[in-house]
């Protein structure tokens, strides 16, 4: 199902994808991890309803995890925090996390880097967001891949989407940025660019519409269907 909105996608030229919820089935591990702590409580929480908690808890953490992370960038802050992160997984590094794309996603990524440049712009640290694209082989895929590390402030700033437009040689109008969070389709208006939510994420359709989303899809992989004549498209302006 998809919610048609003001989005022309007879103006797109280049797709900036966010990597969690949008390109990485990233939730669902939140939520199956967050459900395994909740299980000293399976006298009061059944398993059914444990996985529906569980999924509650982390949608309800997403705002306020983005406030917290956005105020330390306001504040100047965001290295220190980066710094904080670091020594939290320093423990982790040898043992290298598996990542979880949604389904669909990588095939839509190859057939529209066919016609399209593509880009990344993630909240995540350099060293996450390379992990996941190379674990799937991605990483040629995308013209420039933008991370919390790259400039001095990341989304909602739209500082990020348009050092990526101005990597991609492409006008931020003709942009279009996907991502599954309010966070997300601020950044892209900030920024001048269209927005398109996705449901497959931590986002919901009222939220991601009430933060000015010009089009709404159940998941990122259904965005081929709505760009393959726009590929098209492209192909003959090069031709001609």
């Amino acid at each position: 199902m998809s919610e048609t909105g003001s989005l022309d996608f007879s103006r797109v030229r280049a797709v900036i994808f966010d990597i969690d919820g949008t390109l990485s089935d990233s939730d669902d591990q939140m939520v199956q991890k967050v459900k395994g702590w909740l299980k000293p409580l399976r006298f009061m929480l059944p398993p059914r309803k444990r996985q529906a908690f569980a999924r509650w808890l982390v949608m309800a953490m997403e705002s306020p995890g983005n406030f917290l992370y956005n105020l330390f960038d306001r504040l100047s802050l965001d290295s220190l925090m980066m710094r904080w992160m670091n020594c939290l997984t320093r423990n982790r590094k040898n043992r290298p996390r598996k990542y979880r794309i949604i389904p669909g996603v990588e095939e839509m990524l190859r057939e529209m880097a066919n016609g399209l440049p593509l880009a990344i712009v993630s909240a995540r640290d350099e060293e996450s967001s390379l992990a996941f694209v190379r674990q799937f082989r991605l990483e040629p895929l995308f013209g420039v891949i933008v991370t919390s590390q790259t400039c001095e402030h990341t989304k909602p700033f739209p500082e990020p989407l348009l050092y990526a437009a101005q990597k991609l040689n492409i006008q931020p109008e003709h942009c279009l940025m996907v991502g599954d969070t309010t966070v997300d389709i601020r950044a892209a208006r900030l920024a001048g660019m269209q927005s398109l939510g996705v449901l497959c994420g931590f986002g919901t359709r009222r939220e991601l519409l009430r933060a000015g989303a010009d089009h709404i899809l159940d998941s990122t992989a259904q965005l081929i269907e709505h760009m393959r004549e726009r590929i098209q498209e492209l192909h003959r302006e090069k031709l001609a």
